[in-house]
């Protein structure tokens, strides 16, 4: 009961200050939440969208927009529906034959909405200020980036970089002329909508830009606010917004005047394995390396076959998640052969053959007076991590080796991840990913990408080749070779330092009458993937 309290009052809370937040949102709307979505209401140009992220800073050159959208700004060049590219700035581009000069040509017809052009300078100070800035977006690669006239931009890199274009298709230009120290708080840019009121832990309101050189967006008035999912919901209900993210242990319930929209993803989860031994090593930061349990590929490559991805998906989230067998499911440079089918027999068969078997009875099978147990952490308070942990540690079970989940702080997290299993999650529109994930030179590092230390000759020629790839298509196939190249690699068919799960899907409730479009494969993060094709958004005649 006193739980049941605490939750209402904090939803009523929540509630309360949507309201306050929101208020002359809701009445673009007619003055009644209720009324936004009913066919033939007076204002079919505003949306209010309740997410529960709130962004850092509106400044590309310190992160926003990286793996999404920027919005407010425009880019050189953009994803499509199914990850191809697009000109959007840019009206071409090529690369020299040594794959280190790329070259752009600009649009004249785009303006700030201050009323300035958008030149080639502005592209330069954007990538110069981005690369010095060194926030998320890497630009490591770039050697240099110069406008020889106002339409033309050249960008030398150090190496040849594949991802390049998947990189500069998230960075958002900004203007020379208007930037300074509050411009993340206060920006100005030439996308399709621009800028309006940002009020921190509340709301940030967008409106159309109504001079922009492309389709002007349907959504006049857009306002997202800030809350978590059960305050969304709670919000929903009331009828006060027209989105609500909410968590797939919520999506249950069923909200008068709204439907449930999942989306697919290449949002993973799934155990990070240490692949090698406890030797008392430690990392740079004195952390120590190994687990004696999980250095060993048939007791990695047990876990993967046992465990039945479509069961966890049911009974951790509610059906509201597909089975995952690597970290790019789905995107044009995944590997197919990484999937594999459930085979409880065969993961048995894997430990017998070498020399684990239960020999006390207890139901976990040993080897040499080694128990097959290990614990698998999770950050506190992410009750589907939790939830996927657990579910997957049952049917583990089954087969003799005893996974102890444990929910801990992410500081904690950070210095046991090399020695223990961790319950991930991963999930980007750029394959670069792929290479921070098994990269030798990245093994062991303070950053999450490879504690498990993985490390291989073979995959790093496969990684190299693939960032070095003068084209799609040979970037594209070494990625998939890395993966699995029909002897090794880092699918779980092969050296298997992740036990890919499931991807969870990004679940929303939906007002009745609004078309979100055609979305995207979402990245990791479920807010702002949801924003990134805004432009396209309408609301029924």
């Amino acid at each position: 009961m006193i739980k049941k309290f605490f939750s209402l009052l904090l939803a009523l809370t929540a509630l309360l200050g949507l309201l306050t937040a929101c208020g002359a949102a809701a009445v673009d709307h007619g003055g009644n939440g209720s009324q936004a979505g009913e066919a033939g209401g007076q204002d079919r140009d505003s949306v209010i969208i309740a997410i529960s992220s709130e962004p850092e800073t509106l400044d590309p050159c310190q992160g926003w927009g990286h793996g999404n959208t920027p919005i407010v700004q425009s880019t050189l060049v953009k994803y499509d529906y199914d990850m191809s590219f697009s000109n959007d700035l840019a009206t071409g581009y090529n690369l020299s034959e040594d794959g280190l000069t790329w070259t752009f040509t600009l649009r004249d017809d785009a303006f700030f909405t201050d009323g300035e052009a958008v030149t080639a300078s502005d592209v330069v100070f954007t990538f110069e200020t981005a690369k010095a800035a060194q926030s998320s977006v890497d630009l490591t690669f770039l050697e240099a980036v110069e406008a020889p006239n106002d339409a033309t931009v050249v960008f030398t890199l150090s190496r040849p970089t594949s991802t390049f274009l998947n990189t500069i298709a998230s960075v958002g230009i900004v203007p020379e002329h208007a930037y300074g120290p509050d411009y993340g708080t206060n920006p100005i840019g030439s996308g399709p909508f621009k800028f309006v009121q940002w009020n921190p832990q509340e709301q940030l309101i967008l409106e159309a830009n109504e001079d922009y050189y492309g389709e002007v967006p349907a959504m006049k008035r857009v306002t997202i606010v800030f809350m978590d999912e059960d305050a969304a919901l709670a919000a929903a209900r009331a009828g006060q917004v027209d989105v609500a993210l909410t968590a797939a242990t919520l999506a249950t319930a069923e909200v008068e005047g709204y439907r449930i929209e999942n989306i697919s993803t290449v949002d993973n989860r799934g155990f990070t394995l240490p692949v090698l031994p406890d030797t008392g090593e430690v990392t740079e930061s004195g952390y120590p390396i190994g687990n004696d349990v999980t250095c060993n590929l048939e007791i990695r490559q047990a876990i993967a076959y046992a465990i039945d991805r479509q069961q966890v998906a049911e009974a951790a989230v509610n059906g509201y998640a597909t089975p995952c067998y690597s970290e790019n499911d789905g995107m044009p440079w995944n590997n197919p052969e990484v999937a594999i089918e459930t085979d409880v027999d065969y993961a048995k068969q894997l430990l017998a053959d070498a020399g684990w078997s239960d020999t006390d009875g207890d139901g976990i099978v040993e080897r040499d007076g080694l128990k097959a147990e290990f614990v698998c952490l999770y950050p506190s308070g992410d009750s589907v991590r939790q939830a996927v942990a657990m579910a997957a540690a049952e049917q583990v079970r089954a087969i003799g080796i005893n996974i102890i989940v444990e929910g801990t702080s992410w500081d904690d997290l950070a210095k046991r991840m090399f020695s223990n299993a961790v319950m991930m999650g991963w999930g980007a529109a750029n394959p670069y990913e792929s290479y921070c994930l098994y990269y030798s030179g990245g093994a062991l590092k303070d950053d999450y990408y490879n504690p498990e230390g993985y490390m291989s000759e073979v995959t790093d020629g496969y990684l190299t080749a693939a960032m070095e790839a003068l084209t799609v298509e040979d970037a594209y196939r070494n990625w998939q070779l890395a993966q699995w190249d029909g002897e090794t690699g880092t699918a779980m068919k092969g050296e298997c330092p992740w036990v890919w799960i499931v991807n969870i899907d990004h679940v929303y409730y939906v007002r009745d009458g609004l078309d979100i479009g055609r979305q995207q494969l979402h990245p990791h993060g479920a807010s702002m993937p949801l924003l990134q094709n805004l432009q396209d958004w309408t609301w029924a005649e």
